[in-house]
């Protein structure tokens, strides 16, 4: 299956409690580190959800 490399480039200070989990949720929990997960619709709805903290490839 696909896969979908993301890079958190946003800092979670001043942040929602919900965006904060969801970049623990998807493998992120420092600047500029990088996770790949399979493409799917949770993982992308996951990704809109703090698209503003993050860059996707793939």
């Amino acid at each position: 299956m696909a896969t979908v490399k993301i890079t958190q480039t946003g800092s979670p200070i001043r942040r929602k409690q919900d965006q904060r989990a969801t970049l623990i949720g998807l493998g992120l929990n420092k600047m500029h580190r990088t996770s790949e997960l399979e493409d799917s619709p949770e993982v992308r709805g996951m990704i809109r959800k703090v698209q503003h903290m993050v860059s996707v490839e793939g």
